[in-house]
């Protein structure tokens, strides 16, 4: 494991916005202890780990807080396996309301300084021990997320997460580059990453307890660490937050993941106990943008040329896009890349 350096704890500026402003806009994040209910939370992660149990994640008879999982069920972002549990957490009622907690909201609007709106696109992070091939890689959400450079992650465990559990860890400064960096063909969630020796300084992480949280804008380098524990689950939640005002891209109006199975909100609506918080973004007259697909075409184009000179994780990708949907011009188009490595393979 590499060295880390700690974190910096701003629980001393959080009544003080501009001095939360001037350490975001010098350190490009801002860290809180405790800044979110450890019971809600605690709640949360019941309901959430309860749901992953009953779709096969966890070891049958266990206690599902302890999140210990069933390695043989292993899967990712991006496997239809995946998606097909996650959407099940994805229509908790609760978990969309985590997103809405007004200690998180509160804190946002100190920094911006604007009213502010929670994406309509709620997103968990569910990783697998001994799967570390697959961790999240060095990047910037902005390829992701696009919209504005002012869009911030809100990142926080749900449940503590020392370390070996592969919490977040981020660049400080990396921000002021001011600029989407070149980002390149990678495994883990997004499958896109900056390379870490065109990067400088030192990364910052902790052993994250429940109720912590990490802010951070678009442009922040940052990545996961891998889970290198025996057979514990990480749950966390990873939403976004802009200013109302500014624009936001299409696709943050949508369910997460839904590009894989088309979930629409009267799915993850249907067995609601309340109409609180359905449609919310509507109340609002948004500057809505179109996707840019080119950063995630460019990582394909990538892995199609890795797969052609036998990159074993390019080829793990490719046969996961053809797994996922075999009819689409991407599934296509790595078949027979791999169809041709199979036939140079068996000449």
């Amino acid at each position: 494991m590499e060295a880390l350096k700690e974190l910096r704890v701003s629980n001393d500026a959080m009544n003080d916005p501009e001095e939360l402003r001037h350490r975001i806009s010098e350190e490009g994040y801002l860290f809180f202890k405790k800044l979110q209910d450890p019971d809600k939370l605690w709640a949360l992660r019941r309901e959430m780990l309860t749901t992953m149990q009953e779709g096969g994640w966890l070891i049958a008879g266990t206690d599902p807080m302890d999140g210990i999982a069933d390695i043989s069920t292993q899967c990712t972002e991006g496997d239809s396996e995946y998606t097909d549990v996650y959407h099940e957490v994805y229509k908790l009622q609760v978990f969309h309301r985590s997103g809405h907690w007004s200690e998180v909201v509160d804190m946002v609007e100190k920094i911006i300084g604007r009213e502010v709106l929670p994406h309509p696109q709620k997103i968990a992070r569910l990783w697998f021990p001994k799967y570390t091939a697959h961790t999240t890689p060095i990047h910037q959400d902005f390829v992701h997320f696009q919209g504005n450079f002012q869009t911030y992650t809100c990142w926080a465990p749900v449940g503590d997460c020392p370390i070996e559990l592969g919490g977040l860890a981020v660049l400080p400064g990396s921000h002021k580059v001011n600029a989407v960096m070149e980002h390149h063909f990678s495994l883990g969630a997004g499958s896109l990453c900056v390379r870490e020796d065109e990067l400088s300084g030192e990364w910052h992480s902790t052993n994250y307890e429940v109720g912590d949280t990490l802010i951070f804008p678009a442009l922040t380098i940052h990545k996961a660490l891998p889970n290198l524990t025996e057979d514990r689950l990480r749950v966390s939640l990873d939403n976004r937050y802009q200013a109302v005002d500014d624009p936001i891209a299409e696709h943050m109006l949508e369910p997460h993941l839904n590009i894989f199975n088309s979930l629409q909100w009267e799915d993850v609506y249907r067995n609601w106990e309340s109409d609180e918080l359905k449609y919310y973004w509507k109340d609002h007259d948004l500057t809505v943008l179109p996707r840019d697909f080119s950063y995630g075409n460019k990582g394909f184009e990538e892995a199609l040329e890795l797969a052609r000179d036998g990159d074993e994780r390019a080829i793990i990708h490719l046969n996961r896009a053809i797994k996922r949907d075999a009819t689409t011009e991407l599934a296509q188009r790595a078949a027979a890349v791999l169809q041709k490595i199979n036939a140079g393979a068996t000449q």
